[in-house]
């Protein structure tokens, strides 16, 4: 007769959780004939230690087989409910998958930092650390600490443009876009004691027309390394390394008499023309000249060694500085330096 009860409340315990439309009616069923205090199996349980010996072992079995039952019953219905809730979400959320994928735009590093980079590099195995400083300066670190006092010719080399001081105008330290990279020379010196090798890359700013070759806003790399008995052999080795690790290793370089106010001697720096190496008279690189004009050099002028402290019968320095659009010009034959600023993606995905 108990088994017969069993199966029964079994029977009825499937179709009851088969019928369960979500996972708390399914919960209620579970604890409704497998509860351990007041579930309907716990009933025939709680019976099997009253039945004669002979009838336990029978009984128990009974109740496991209903309990299995009921347990394969309950995990089938769980599945099934947890199923049809993911299809339900995926629905709401189908994509067509015949569809081809969004192609991804994946960035590319600008030129101009790329040969910043590369310069930075370079210098790099040749003892140099590069450094940052700020594109907006003082009168007094563009120009008069660099041996260009108010009044001095070399200052119309430089167009500048002055900036409007938010905190008022002071006529005895005016501000401006520093004009070239050179201001930091004097900054690195006023912080360190020799020796100093250092490469600093930055953006310029001049009051300019803008054309092929020129732009108002523009970047320059800067060098500057001070020691005891450094010389124009030291400065042209330097700067001989650097040619062959740009235009290759057959390079050579010339150096010709120039001025810069806070160099002296003062040098304009051309690398031998790596296109035609000065054959072919409408080379586009060099003018049929054979050498490309790159930046310019010289020992660091003893006045400005004596503005930051430095004893120039103890101390000597060199500097050098040229354009890095010049530089990434060359090297990717862009024919205009307008190209690096207008973000056409024509021209700039090519690198």
């Amino acid at each position: 007769m108990a088994n017969t009860d069993l199966k029964t409340l079994a029977d009825r315990a499937v179709a009851e959780i088969g019928a369960a439309a979500d996972e708390a009616a399914l919960e209620a069923a579970r604890v409704r004939y497998l509860g351990r205090k007041d579930g309907a199996l716990a009933e025939f349980t709680k019976q099997i230690p009253a039945l004669p010996a002979k009838e336990r072992p029978a009984m128990g079995a009974a109740v496991n087989d209903a309990k299995r039952r009921i347990e394969s019953a309950l995990d089938e219905r769980t599945g099934a409910l947890r199923a049809a809730h993911l299809e339900r979400e995926l629905g709401a959320e189908r994509q067509d998958m015949t569809l081809p994928p969004r192609r991804l735009r994946l960035g590319r590093v600008h030129p101009i930092s790329q040969t910043i980079r590369e310069v930075s590099r370079i210098f790099a195995t040749l003892g140099f650390e590069t450094v940052e400083g700020p594109e907006i300066e003082s009168d007094y670190y563009n120009f008069e600490a660099l041996n260009i006092p108010p009044g001095h010719p070399a200052r119309e080399k430089w167009d500048t443009l002055w900036i409007s001081n938010p905190l008022g105008d002071d006529p005895a330290h005016p501000l401006l876009g520093r004009t070239h990279t050179s201001p930091m020379q004097v900054r690195i010196m006023e912080k360190r004691r020799p020796p100093i090798r250092v490469v600093i890359p930055g953006r310029c700013y001049r009051y300019e027309a803008t054309d092929a070759i020129r732009e108002s806003i523009f970047f320059q790399y800067e060098g500057l390394a001070i020691d005891e008995k450094l010389t124009m052999s030291d400065l042209k080795g330097v700067l001989y390394a650097f040619a062959r690790q740009v235009f290759g290793g057959d390079r050579r370089i010339r150096f010709r008499i120039d001025y810069f106010p806070f160099t002296e001697p003062s040098a304009e720096i051309a690398f031998s023309c790596f296109i035609c190496e000065g054959r072919d008279p409408k080379c586009h690189t060099c003018g049929g000249d054979g050498w490309i004009e790159a930046a310019g050099c010289g020992m660091v002028h003893p006045d400005v060694l004596r503005r930051v402290g430095y004893d120039p019968t103890t101390y000597q320095g060199f500097a050098f500085g040229g354009g890095l659009e010049r530089l990434c010009m060359l090297r990717t034959g862009a024919p205009d330096i307008r190209l690096f600023y207008q973000n056409d993606l024509r021209f700039l995905e090519q690198f």
